[in-house]
């Protein structure tokens, strides 16, 4: 049975060979991630999640929301009036729609009204953060498009309010019309901030 250091320096003294620690095992090299390498798959991330903002646009405004008007006579969603709506129109438009109209307006609102907000303030925080390296710009970049998320899906549950009476509130129109302005706003100003963040990163790798 092989004897500890201690036991060999009480039987021999100093002259006891204390055998050296055995070295440490080397790092799995291939798994080292480089800020090169991580930026590289942040890209990739950021592209997959701007593609996924255009789908989705496209599927609600320009297709969902605008086969919606099939239902009402003609008329457009909510969602759709950049310019928002009064509380005649609302009425107009409950009117127009059944209830398994108002019904599908609100699935969709459930569904694609709440993933594109979501999946497109996601992607522009990290388009932002990745081009972006001053945090108090990046936190003022980041500003419209959390705020859009928040303001788009407060508007969706305000749309859907408004409308479920044949009389709607005029309190309840004003704020599911204000909030729909306001996501337009905020959408717009996102857009411009995602520009400015990749003209930035541009010239940064640039002076790199």
């Amino acid at each position: 049975m092989a004897k500890t250091p201690a036991q060999r320096i009480r039987k021999h003294g100093a002259k006891a060979a204390v055998p050296a620690s055995q070295p440490a095992t080397p790092a799995n090299r291939t798994t080292n991630r480089t800020p090169a390498k991580a930026e590289s798959n942040g890209k990739l991330v950021v592209i997959a999640g701007v593609v996924a903002s255009l789908f989705l646009f496209w599927y609600l405004h320009l297709l969902t929301l605008n086969q919606m008007t099939q239902l009402a006579n003609g008329m457009a969603m909510p969602d759709s009036l950049i310019g928002g709506f009064s509380a005649d129109y609302v009425q107009q438009l409950h009117g127009a729609m059944n209830d398994d109209a108002r019904g599908q307006l609100g699935y969709i609102h459930k569904t694609a009204s709440t993933l594109f907000p979501l999946i497109f303030g996601f992607s522009w925080l990290l388009l932002v953060g990745i081009n972006v390296s001053r945090k108090a710009l990046r936190w003022a970049l980041w500003a419209a498009p959390l705020a859009f998320a928040v303001v788009r899906l407060w508007g969706n549950v305000a749309i859907d309010a408004a409308l479920a009476q044949a009389t709607p509130d005029a309190g309840q129109v004003a704020l599911a019309s204000a909030l729909t302005v306001l996501g337009w706003v905020l959408f717009l100003l996102s857009l411009g901030g995602g520009v400015a963040a990749v003209f930035l990163g541009r010239r940064r790798a640039k002076r790199a």
